[in-house]
């Protein structure tokens, strides 16, 4: 079987986020980004369905030179081998845009599986594993906290607001999964060694000939403004001149339909 995940090279999620106001872009320059954390739960469901029907699994990206240091991660927690999706062309994509090119690559490879997390935790949109599903004209089985391969088909426990659904698809399928799927693995130096002589297959747009299809040229939405969020604080203050502040505090909380 082959299983192909797809990750994203983020900004630390626990740090500032450092935003170029000049290209409205986020900042992933090394040393303040890495492997997404929600892409490490899909990775583990793959090595995990590999190790128990053997085949392999590939992890595709797309991102600048500096994306590189979360393959290898990848690499070290297990995967065979990865593809680095590289190219200025790339840069300003939109959500259908990113899709364009992660299908063009995935094509190429004819996977019995493909594994999403359900969102980045970056961008939050939530779109491209649809839309990847759509490309591929492959059937999407989402938010899976539990994952069966059976045969010729994928079975999941699908979460939901007030327990599970049960879904199950033929193969080849998409998968996205949430973080109860499973606890990733934390590779060994000795592995993070071994990641380092693994094979990067670098595409261009030209490539995967999705040029004009993606980047900022083919985006079907713009960033228009970026602005501080801001937070400011709510509350009554109520002084007791008059001796009412009881009567206030009443009145106030009637108001919020708590008393």
């Amino acid at each position: 079987m082959k299983i192909v995940v797809c990750v994203k090279y983020v900004p630390d999620p626990n740090l500032p986020v450092q935003v170029d106001m000049a290209t409205k872009r986020l900042n992933r320059g090394k040393g303040g980004s890495l492997l997404d954390p929600a892409d490490e739960y899909g990775l583990e469901v793959a090595l995990q369905t590999v190790e128990k029907s053997g085949g392999e699994v590939v992890v595709v990206t797309m991102g600048p030179a500096t994306a590189e240091e979360g393959l290898r991660r990848a690499m070290a927690m297990g995967a065979e081998r990865a593809i680095h999706l590289q190219d200025e062309a790339f840069a300003g994509s939109d959500a259908l845009g990113t899709a364009t090119a992660l299908a063009a690559a995935i094509r190429e490879e004819n996977p019995d599986l493909v594994i999403c997390a359900v969102e980045s935790t970056d961008a939050y949109t939530g779109v491209v594993p649809g839309a990847l599903a759509e490309l591929l004209n492959l059937p999407q089985v989402t938010f899976a906290r539990s994952v069966e391969i059976e045969g010729s088909s994928v079975k999941i426990q699908r979460a939901t607001d007030l327990g599970y659904q049960v879904v199950q698809a033929q193969l080849p399928a998409l998968l996205t999964v949430t973080a109860s799927v499973a606890e990733p693995r934390y590779p060994s130096f000795k592995l993070l060694m071994q990641a380092k002589k693994k094979p990067i297959d670098v595409k261009d747009a030209a490539a995967l000939g999705v040029a004009g299809a993606v980047g900022q040229a083919g985006a079907k939405e713009r960033v228009l403004a970026i602005e501080q969020v801001k937070q400011e604080k709510q509350g009554v203050k109520i002084t007791d001149d008059g001796g009412d502040s009881v009567d206030q505090i009443i009145d106030f909380l009637k108001k919020l339909q708590i008393a």
